[in-house]
């Protein structure tokens, strides 16, 4: 059993300031907002940010979907530096409150600088318990494979054992996705990839496709999987169908099977491995209506926790657990927020 040490996970994404408040659904119509969505800001969105500082209570969390997801995993590891994320920011104040959150939760961050654009925000509207997400990622887009060429960070990448990478990634650089999944398939390393969003499957389907054969574990929700399974034709909404297909795509390394995870809300977690039939269900506790705060973050949270138990080389059903109860935690506090001892139990 490998023990934890530092930089045995690296992180690929958009660090993303969070600019989120509680709004009236009229928002979300004002803008053309669909609630639990994810997109990217067009012109007619860029006010929003403006808006919300300015005629709500907004509040700054530390964001950006693959930074969550490790500041969730070194929150539950109580073990500083042991991930390492990548991504572009600005100069600028929201770039250094960005860094202070993500380094005080543990996380190693690399950024690469813009001189030319300001830190990425997403606004999160939450009405109710539902959040809908708009990306203004700016500096984000300013990502260059040439930032993981530095001697520095090459030896960051020699030295992990775990690589993680958004689908919001494809937006702003593909290739440095892909040479770090091939780079991965062809040392025997494992590389993860979440979905995202709908709009992934739909614009960046190439993408998808060509990424797909050096994927070790696939995670994405139901919307994610059924807009997958459209644009891929395959003929059907059943999710356990679509976790199927997406499972048995060729794959590089023929040495590790892939694992597709798809989550549900509140339904069960299901996990298809490649070359079994059975898909296996993992229930979720359901919240109390008054215990839930927003699900920003929860699917973040979710994989936060399957990677803290997989860096301990625990079963996938632990890795599963603690997702799970990852994402309630982060349910029950606004935005992808946490404090004190993680509780998890493998017992649970």
């Amino acid at each position: 059993m490998e023990s934890l040490r530092d930089g045995m996970l690296v992180g690929l994404g958009n660090p993303l300031l969070d600019i989120s408040a509680v709004v009236e659904k009229d928002l979300l119509n004002k803008y053309d907002m669909q609630p639990n969505n994810a997109i990217l800001a067009e012109e007619k969105h860029m006010p929003i940010y403006q808006e919300l500082i300015e005629k709500y209570q907004a509040e700054y969390i530390a964001g950006g979907s693959v930074q969550n997801s490790l500041r969730v995993a070194q929150w539950i590891l109580q073990r500083p530096r042991t991930a390492i994320f990548f991504g572009c920011v600005g100069q600028d104040e929201y770039a250094r409150i960005l860094e202070e959150r993500a380094t005080s939760n543990g996380v190693n961050v690399q950024y690469q600088r813009s001189a030319t654009s300001p830190t990425g925000t997403c606004a999160v509207l939450v009405t109710g318990t539902q959040r809908s997400l708009c990306a203004n990622l700016a500096a984000a887009n300013d990502f260059t494979p040439e930032h993981l060429r530095s001697d520095g960070n090459r030896a960051y990448l020699q030295g992990a054992q775990f690589f993680y990478v958004s689908g919001f990634f494809f937006t702003v650089s593909f290739e440095s996705a892909l040479s770090v999944a091939k780079e991965a398939a062809a040392t025997g390393r494992m590389f993860m990839m979440n979905l995202s969003a709908p709009f992934v499957p739909q614009f960046y389907k190439n993408n998808l496709e060509e990424i797909f054969p050096y994927v070790d574990v696939l995670f994405g929700n139901e919307t994610e999987a059924i807009a997958l399974a459209k644009e891929f034709n395959y003929g059907t909404e059943d999710l356990r169908e679509i976790g199927k297909r997406i499972a048995a795509l060729p794959k590089e390394n023929g040495k590790r099977k892939r694992i597709v995870i798809i989550t549900q809300g509140s339904d069960p977690v299901l996990l298809i491995e490649a070359g079994t039939d059975t898909v296996r269900e993992f229930p979720v506790q359901k919240l109390a209506p008054e215990q839930m705060v927003d699900t920003n973050g929860a699917g973040d949270a979710f994989v936060g926790g399957f990677l803290a138990q997989l860096l301990q080389s625990r079963t996938v059903d632990v890795c599963i657990k603690c997702g799970i109860w990852a994402a309630r935690e982060i349910i029950q506090r606004s935005g992808c927020t946490f404090e004190g001892e993680p509780s998890f139990c493998a017992d649970n």
